[in-house]
């Protein structure tokens, strides 16, 4: 587990809750360097097609945001900072009010079939996709630019690797074709050979 993100996390009132039902507590994690991003996190994140983006708006409410897009939407722009386009929606830019007041996120990315997910503290900020258009044209395929209004830049805080205890492994439209085409293959190979061999009458 990343000791940095424990430090970030680790407040007296979790230090208090850990007393109470485990009987003791050790101490916070102290003065532990900054994470940035290995390889293994770089192509993790790369290969993720969705993801989870939690925010806290001004009267303290938690808020959850599923995120989703092709493969690798959500940009790697240096070991320490993330980026993805934001397009045209409901309008009711709950996430974008929440960072306005309180720039803190945090990010659950999962690989439901290998039973990983991977952990993301940042700060993030939100910036008009006209006012950066590169940096927008770089984020957005090509058929989907017109549709981007904003941009989400994220400078990473700490990360965490979780076990794989408990995470119900789900597979994609894709992913479930890809294993079951063999079979329908050899299904229709052998459909074929019972014609063959069947007599006509």
């Amino acid at each position: 587990m990343a000791q940095h993100y424990l430090e970030v996390l680790t407040t007296p009132a979790v230090l208090e809750a850990r007393s109470k039902f485990y009987g003791k507590s050790g101490p916070a994690p102290q003065g532990t360097p900054a994470d940035t991003l290995t390889a293994d996190e770089i192509e993790f994140i790369g290969q993720r097609d969705s993801f989870y983006l939690g925010t806290v708006s001004a009267d303290g409410w938690p808020y959850i945001q599923h995120r989703g897009g092709p493969p690798g939407f959500l940009r790697v722009t240096s070991p320490s900072s993330l980026a993805f386009a934001d397009f045209k929606g409901n309008r009711q830019l709950l996430s974008v009010g929440n960072i306005d007041g309180n720039n803190r996120v945090s990010l659950f990315l999962m690989d439901y079939p290998q039973r990983t997910r991977l952990k993301i503290l940042g700060h993030a900020r939100v910036v008009d996709a006209r006012e950066q258009p590169a940096l927008a044209d770089a984020l957005a395929d090509p058929s989907e630019r017109k549709n981007v209004e904003r941009l989400f830049l994220i400078d990473i805080v700490s990360y965490d690797w979780n076990c794989p205890q408990h995470i119900t492994p789900r597979y994609t439209a894709e992913q479930i074709g890809a294993a079951v085409k063999p079979l329908q293959e050899r299904v229709r190979e052998l459909e074929a050979e019972m014609r063959r061999l069947r007599p006509t009458p």
